[in-house]
Order: structure tokens, then sequence, then C-alpha cells
């Protein structure tokens, strides 16, 4: 969620507008945005009946009556807005939600004056938008009655460069790029790692998560024979040099991704992934033309599509190409910003 607000920041400072990032004083949020120079304004963000987030959002709106987009990414803020738009009486500001998960609409009256209040919810895959869909009703009436939904993939703020050939040195190496946590398959790429032991692979696992998370992973590495197989390079915000010294990347989420942005960053840079189904993956990869799509959880199978890119650089080349040519297709950022912007000057509901 921060990179994709970050992205939007960004654009819009670049496009003449004025920006202003509400947080939570998180440092490791808030640093992201600073590195960018976007201005950052705190409130205690976070539940349903906050006064004082509420106050301070306020207080925030009140320092300008230009018309004004709130872009919020979970439920409680979007109703602290909402609350405070109300409360103003300011019917030119636009609330925008975008959903980033895979999960069903909630169902108290607290959700339910947010689905029906912010000017369009926008949700990053059909999955997201199905699943909520089909958890809300309430008198009859389902959530898509009352919202203005619209679909939008995710894509990056970053200028296309001219594809990096891959390394002609060195072993094959697959790549993982993403938080580390438990829903994101790293176990079973570890116990897929123990199959390929034999062959002239590595792993290389960039990314932050909880530190015992982490040491946990590590243990299982060196429990299971494959430690000397994996680079642990300390995560940093630019991942691109990562993903140009890799063949492929590898991204078994266990869990339902609601979109998946690490995989579109190896399709920016023509580099196949092998990635789970149960997702929105299938929306904007197609099995074997311009990725891999494996069962999650399958350690099997997994193995055996890693040996299958490790073996062969001409499919490695096809289905980089293929990749390179879906993402400036269908998920480039002029197309992506070209559907978002407009809601944020449409007319507010209020």
């Amino acid at each position: 969620m921060e990179r994709y607000a970050l992205d939007i920041c960004c654009h819009c400072r670049d496009n003449g507008d004025d920006v202003l990032v509400i947080t939570r004083d998180a440092r490791a949020v808030d640093d992201v945005f600073r590195r960018r120079c976007i201005p950052i304004r705190f409130a205690p963000l976070g539940g349903f009946l906050s006064y004082h987030a509420v106050k301070g959002i306020c207080e925030v709106l009140n320092e300008s009556d230009a018309p004004t987009a709130v872009h919020c990414h979970s439920t409680r803020d979007a109703f602290s807005v909402l609350t405070a738009r109300r409360l103003l009486g300011r019917h030119d500001i636009n609330v925008i939600l975008t959903r980033h998960y895979v999960r069903r609409a909630g169902r108290t009256p607290f959700h339910r004056f947010v689905y029906r209040n912010v000017d369009h919810m926008i949700f990053v895959s059909h999955i997201a938008k199905e699943k909520f869909m089909s958890g809300w009703h309430w008198k009859g009436r389902y959530a898509g009655d009352d919202i203005n939904a619209i679909v939008l993939h995710n894509s990056l703020n970053i200028e296309l460069s001219p594809v990096f050939t891959e390394p002609s040195k060195g072993p094959v190496t697959a790549m993982y790029l993403g938080r580390l946590a438990p829903d994101k398959g790293l176990e079973e790429l570890i116990d897929a790692l123990v199959i390929l032991k034999s062959m002239k692979i590595r792993l290389r696992i960039v990314g932050t998560g909880h530190p015992d998370y982490v040491d946990s992973l590590r243990r299982k590495a060196l429990t299971a024979g494959v430690m000397h197989m994996i680079d642990w390079p300390r995560h940093k915000e630019n991942t691109e040099d990562f993903i140009r010294m890799s063949h492929f990347g590898v991204l078994p989420s266990s869990a339902p991704e609601a979109f998946g942005l690490s995989n579109i960053e190896f399709m920016k840079e023509g580099r196949p992934i092998i990635c789970t189904d149960n997702g929105a993956q299938p929306e904007y990869i197609t099995h074997g033309k311009d990725g891999i799509l494996v069962p999650p959880q399958d350690v099997d199978i997994l193995a055996k599509e890693m040996q299958r890119l490790a073996l062969s650089a001409g499919l490695r080349a096809s289905i980089g190409q293929a990749a390179r040519q879906r993402f400036e297709s269908q998920l480039s950022w002029p197309d992506f910003i070209r559907h978002l912007y407009p809601l944020y000057t449409s007319q507010a509901k209020s």
C-alpha cells in the first residue's frame, strides 16, 4: 500500500497538485515518503469512533478551501474522513477508497456508511471485487447497489528502461521479492530448494519481515542443508538492480493475492516469474506465455517449474519478453493514471 500511495503522490506532485500524506506516525512508512520529499502530517488513525482522528483530519482539510480529493486505504480511515467531510459541510471533497485485500465486505453500520458514501471504491483486481461483493447485503440490497466500483489493476510509476540481459556468469539465480511473512510461501520455497539441491541454482530473498520469522526461515534453511544456496541481501527501496542480477522471479504466495505488485516489477524488467494461481495473478498472467502459474503449497510442482526455467535460457527469454510486452500493453503507468485521475476531480456525493 505504501508503494501504491507513494507512486500516486509523486505523480500528482509532478502534475502540479498540492499533495499531503496523513499517517499514524510510523517511521518505517514515513521515511518512504520523506525520501521522495512528500509532506507528511500525523493523525491518530485506526478506529471507527476516533474523535482525535476526525479532529486531526478536519484541521488538515480546513487549511485550504480548494477542491480536494482524499484517497484512503482502509475502511476505518475512510470513515474518519467522511465524518470530517460531513462535519465541515464540505461538498467539494472527493473521498476515494482502495481495497487492497481479498476480503468480504464488513457488515457493521460503520462499514455500510463508508460503502454508501465514498465517491469511488477502487478494487485492485476482479477477485478482490468479487470477494467483497459476496460478503455484504442488507435488507435485500447488495454493496454493488450503493457504490461506484471500479477495478483498476496496479502499476508502477517508473520510467521504462531497456531490458537488461540476464547475467551470463555464475549460477542461475531465482529471486523472491516482497514481505517476509508466513503467507508468502517462503517455507515452500525453501523446501523446493531441497529438491533442487543437486542443481547449480541460487535463491535471492529480498524483503523485510518480523525478526523472529526471518530467524525461523534461516533456521529452516540451515536444518535443510540449503543455507549455502540462499543470499539474504539487505533490503533497499530500489530493487531494480537485484531483479536485473537475477534470472527469474519466484513468488509462491500461499494466501490469495489481491494483486501482487512484486510480480509486475519482474515483468517490467523482462524477467519471467513463477507465482501461484490462487489470487489475482491469472488476471494479468497467462500460464506458459508471460509467466508460470503453480498451485499454492505444492512444493513438487514449484521445484519442477524452477528447474525448467533454470535449465532453459531460451524459455526464460521468451517468457520474459512476453511479460514485458504484457506490462507495456496492459499494466503501464499512463493507463493506470488515466483511469485514476478523473476520480479525483469528479463531483463528490456529499
